[in-house]
């Protein structure tokens, strides 16, 4: 009898753990939570007391691990972020202080004020994402998505963004193409694991400005050897085997 008993409490008490555990899961924080972030978020309204301000290119955000980055259209933004009951909130947010021009600063301030309301209820529907306050202020933004690492020309910012500097990584060839600045170059590319190991170039032979020429001769340093890639959204960024990195960003 004892153990009928035992068995029966048992069973009983399993569906209940597994409903908990389902709750949990299934709350409106984590859903929250896990629709918006890891996502890189382009800003495309904000709407506050029924007027609707469109926003600057480049007006972006982008929520992870707690913490929102991103770009009010002039001004970098960094913040930190808590999901409650299907909202998100921002705290403690901190700013570049660049000046620009009267339209996006307007913007900024605009969208600046709204994200910082309060608990802004998150609604993901068709790669779109709205923002909500409790006044019935909204912000809109779409997914935007990575650029691939293949077939995106990447433009060298650094080192020394002179001259038509990019790359063109090429699956079907297995090649690398591009400029370093003065001369063409193109090598064959082999991408695994993280890493591309790149073989030795083959260049034209112009000769052009000293900067140009200084800024040349750093890249070739990628060649004949195996780099580390890493790919944040539209930024490349390339590290040689000692150590050296060169940035590049997805040409618009």
């Amino acid at each position: 009898m004892d153990k009928q008993r035992m068995t029966l409490a048992v069973l009983t008490v399993l569906p209940l753990a597994a409903a908990c555990g389902t709750e949990q899961a299934d709350g409106g924080s984590v859903a929250a939570e896990r629709s918006v972030t890891g996502i890189h978020w382009s800003v495309d309204s904000v709407t506050v007391d029924g007027t609707t301000h469109r926003a600057p290119a480049g007006a972006n955000v982008t929520i992870e691990d707690g913490k929102a980055a991103g770009d009010y259209g002039c001004n970098h933004f960094n913040a930190k972020v808590a999901f409650e009951d299907g909202a998100l909130r921002l705290s403690d947010t901190t700013t570049t202080e660049m000046a620009c021009g009267e339209r996006p600063m307007a913007f900024e301030r605009t969208l600046a004020r709204t994200l910082t309301a309060g608990a802004l209820k998150t609604d993901v529907t068709d790669h779109r994402l709205t923002l909500t306050t409790d006044d019935g202020d909204t912000v809109r933004l779409t997914e935007e998505p990575d650029a691939p690492l293949y077939g995106t020309k990447w433009d060298i910012t650094s080192p020394s963004p002179t001259g038509d500097a990019h790359l063109v990584f090429d699956r079907r060839t297995g090649k690398v193409t591009g400029s370093l600045g003065c001369n063409k170059v193109t090598a064959t590319a082999t991408v695994r694991d993280g890493h591309i190991t790149l073989g030795a170039p083959a260049t034209t032979r112009m000769v052009c400005d000293t900067s140009l020429m200084k800024t040349e001769k750093t890249l070739l340093g990628l060649f004949d050897g195996t780099v580390k890639y890493a790919l944040d959204h539209r930024a490349l960024t390339l590290t040689s085997e000692n150590g050296k990195t060169t940035n590049a960003v997805a040409a618009e």
